[in-house]
């Protein structure tokens, strides 16, 4: 799986957190850092990944850019996000396909949503 940043916040914690939750549950995950739509979705393109984790930053509309973009270059690739997402940002993605996790979500929950997307059994 793909994770990167969408906006230049400085706030890494979460997105490293989730990283790791992932690797520890045997995901192999590629981290870009902060990159662009067209950085994003290039790697997901190059490193033919089955899942795409974000780090919304606050701002929905470059994650929507972001969305175009990997849905051009890779596919139907699933997308999941994290970060700060108000609740009108997040029925906004939800009504694209993209699943949520704000601040406090469970670790749990992240892994069971990244093995759900990908189609891989659960431990």
């Amino acid at each position: 799986m793909l994770l990167a940043k969408t906006s230049l916040d400085g706030h890494w914690r979460g997105v490293m957190v989730v990283a790791r939750i992932l690797r520890d549950a045997g995901f192999e995950v590629v981290n870009v850092g902060m990159a662009t739509a067209d950085q994003i979705a290039a790697a997901a393109r190059d490193e033919d990944v089955q899942l795409v984790g974000l780090n919304v930053g606050g701002r929905v509309e470059v994650v929507e850019r972001v969305l175009d973009r990997v849905r051009e270059m890779a596919g139907d690739v699933p997308v999941f996000a994290g970060g700060t997402v108000p609740p009108w940002a997040a029925k906004r993605l939800a009504e694209r396909g993209v699943e949520v996790f704000p601040p406090g979500s469970s670790n749990d929950d992240i892994v069971a949503a990244a093995r759900r997307l990908v189609g891989a059994p659960g431990e």
